[in-house]
């Protein structure tokens, strides 16, 4: 997701009064996944999840989060577990 999209898609939010956030810090990313930042790391350096640096700040687009975690679910077996 290359930095004019994430732009795009902040500015749309502001517009419509949403005031939840479009990217995270790699903290917040792992935080809401339940893990831990340096295994969010090397998610991000596999390219397992999007990231955009922005500047010197490195953020992950909140949507990212969600698309990972749908791509995990569907590798493994868990859905099928009862």
């Amino acid at each position: 997701m290359g930095a004019r999209l994430l732009r795009t898609l902040m500015a749309e939010r502001r517009s419509a009064g949403d005031a939840t956030l479009v990217a995270l810090t790699v903290s917040e990313a792992a935080r809401r996944i339940g893990i831990g930042r340096t295994k969010l790391y090397e998610y991000v350096s596999s390219g397992e999840i999007a990231s955009v640096k922005i500047g010197s700040l490195r953020r992950i687009p909140a949507e990212a989060v969600n698309d990972f975690l749908v791509r995990r679910l569907s590798a493994t077996d868990f859905g099928a577990a009862a």
